[in-house]
């Protein structure tokens, strides 16, 4: 773990500087492919969210539902899209397509140009498109049906808010999948803007899971954390997150992927 080693000190120093300078840097992380091959031989229902600060992998158990839905949430440009991708990427290079497959929905399709043909990757899909209806309707079709097949599905939404301003049986569907479908082996992975939060209580109350990108704001930071000293405000954008884990907070990196 030399390398990570390394990047741990180098993210330290510069969130440091970060603090006295008012400064936003964007260092260049290691790439994802190297801080694998690092791990070694992950477990098979592991999904890699990102680097822990002690070097250590941060996982998510396919198998295991009790944490729910994943809310990716942050200030605009925290890396939220970011992180998302690397989860994408982390789960072509981990699973085969019969043990994982991803779709998309997003409201910016063309992001993800270099996710396409991947066989990882279920599809693309634009938050407005009818098509984005009819998956949702197919992942609770498909979860409804499953009795333990071992494929996992994640779901991976960009912008949670533009989505439930669809149609009623798109955010009916959606609603059963955030509830159920970790049992069923669907995973939604959802990213929400932070400052949009305190509008949309119902909705986060379905996330148990959440990671945290840069937040500014003490009182929104307080309202996505529930907690009032939330150490949001000077994560590095684009690299660096967080999450609670009981009363502590771990703090993580996402490797870059390209």
């Amino acid at each position: 773990m030399e390398n990570t080693n390394r990047f741990d000190l180098m993210m330290t120093t510069l969130t440091e500087l970060d603090k006295e300078t008012g400064a936003s840097p964007a260092p260049a992380s290691p790439s994802l492919k190297s801080i694998l091959d690092q791990a070694g031989s992950l477990p098979h229902e592991a999904l890699f969210l990102g680097m822990a600060n002690d070097g250590l992998p941060i996982l998510l158990n396919l198998y295991d539902a009790v944490p729910g839905p994943i809310l990716i949430t942050g200030d605009v440009k925290s890396g939220k899209t970011t992180l998302l991708k690397m989860i994408a990427r982390a789960a072509e290079h981990l699973h085969t397509p019969p043990e994982v497959q991803y779709g998309v929905v997003t409201t910016r399709p063309a992001e993800w140009v270099r996710f396409q043909f991947s066989k990882t990757n279920a599809g693309v899909y634009a938050t407005r498109d009818e098509a984005t209806a009819e998956l949702l309707q197919s992942l609770v079709t498909w979860a409804h049906n499953n009795k333990g097949d071992q494929q996992s599905i994640l779901l991976l939404i960009d912008d949670l808010d533009a989505l439930i301003k669809g149609n009623d049986q798109t955010e009916q569907n959606l609603r059963w999948l955030l509830s159920r479908g970790p049992n069923r082996r669907v995973w939604p992975i959802v990213t929400l803007n932070a400052a949009r939060a305190a509008e949309l209580p119902d909705w986060l109350g379905f996330f148990r899971t959440r990671l945290f990108g840069r937040v500014q704001d003490a009182h929104t930071a307080g309202i996505i954390t529930g907690a009032s000293n939330a150490p949001l405000g000077y994560l590095v954008p684009g690299t660096q997150f967080t999450m609670k884990e009981d009363h502590e907070w771990l703090g993580f990196w996402a490797p870059s992927i390209d």
